[in-house]
């Protein structure tokens, strides 16, 4: 049996992360798969149940399962809080205490989709289907000193880019073992013209690229490499890069998709449970409406399927259910287009996933 934490959160996460258990429990019944789906509190709904954002009991329950679902944290009624206690900081002590280090987002335009991207048809006529890894336990985010003063000269902050080529070197290696399964090309970003963390990352990647000499590999400073992204998108097949490059272009690298809402994610931690979530936020301004995308959820479940639970057959019939969806013109509000495109629910959309895995 495969026990799965599902954490629905705030705002839309409990609608979104509701679609997704739907589809999983098809995959399920489809590959005789034995679910066992634990529902938690967490984030501000946590908050305003027990006082906190994270409980210790929530983190041992997901420490004991196969895979975290996450939907999404947050939202006004809590950012008055100090940040440490805020409803959103919840994802980053969950990821801290699952030790996770990568954030792998999927980026994929299905057939049909043209339409939604925000790029011209002729930047992405060779397709868009790229993985950019994100490392995740280090870098600006999480360096030390990190603070703000007022001194005589005026406020002052700091925050501090920090890494050691260990923590390149195990993402560099997870990056090129993924390069190897897809199409043989890893490309790394940062900032080494400027960034002594950064040309350590060049340094260290250089040292890894021999272990995996059927993986081509270069190297692009990361402002030029957040153009060619959105001008050359089907050159790209892995890229991996630091903490904060990572969260700036993998949302820029939604719009290639067709919406923030289509692209899912997975965090891999060190060893144990590895979480997965669309990369949305909670967008509380649309909460109980029934009109969010759920289909990133939804994908993420197949990266779950993929990762964490030894199934690819299952993520590839996800997949495939989603094309299919696309492909007879089925729309959520965010990748409407066209007058011929039929609008559907969140709900709804879940439904059609399932109605094609079981066709």
């Amino acid at each position: 049996m495969h026990q799965i934490a599902v954490l629905p959160g705030d705002g839309i996460g409990p609608e979104i992360t509701r679609e997704a258990v739907k589809v999983l429990k098809a995959v399920g019944e489809r590959h005789q798969l034995d679910l066992d789906f634990s529902h938690h509190l967490v984030g501000g709904a946590l908050l305003d149940a027990q006082g906190v954002a994270l409980s210790h009991e929530l983190v041992e329950a997901c420490r004991r399962s196969d895979a975290v679902l996450f939907g999404a944290v947050g939202g006004p009624k809590w950012d008055h809080l100090d940040m440490q206690d805020r409803a959103d900081h919840a994802l980053i002590r969950l990821r801290q205490e699952l030790n996770v280090y990568a954030n792998l987002r999927q980026f994929r335009l299905y057939a049909g989709l043209e339409d939604a991207s925000a790029v011209k048809a002729d930047l992405i006529s060779g397709g868009v289907d790229f993985i950019i890894l994100r490392e995740l336990s280090s870098g600006a985010y999480y360096g030390r000193p990190k603070f703000s003063e007022v001194t005589p000269s005026g406020r002052r902050a700091v925050d501090t880019i920090e890494y050691y080529d260990f923590q390149v070197e195990r993402l560099a290696r997870y990056g090129y073992e993924l390069a190897r399964q897809r199409r043989g090309r890893l490309t790394s970003m940062s900032k080494w013209n400027a960034l002594e963390s950064s040309r350590l990352w060049r340094d260290v990647v250089d040292e890894v690229a021999p272990i995996y000499p059927d993986v081509d590999t270069r190297h692009e400073i990361v402002d030029a490499g957040a153009m060619n992204l959105i001008q050359r998108p089907a050159e790209y097949d892995v890229i991996i890069m630091p903490n904060m490059f990572g969260d700036i272009l993998g949302d820029e690298a939604a719009v290639l998709a067709g919406s923030i809402g289509m692209v899912p994610s997975a965090e891999i931690p060190l060893d144990g449970t590895s979480l997965y979530e669309p990369i949305h936020g909670s967008a509380n301004d649309i909460e109980g409406k029934n009109i969010a995308n759920p289909i990133g959820t939804i994908l993420s479940g197949a990266l779950m399927l993929r990762y964490s639970l030894d199934c690819p057959d299952g993520a590839d019939d996800i997949d495939r259910a989603v094309g299919k969806v696309i492909e007879e013109g089925y729309r959520t509000a965010d990748i409407l287009r066209s007058p011929g495109q039929q609008r559907v629910s969140t709900s709804e959309m879940g439904d059609l996933v399932v109605e094609m895995l079981r066709e």
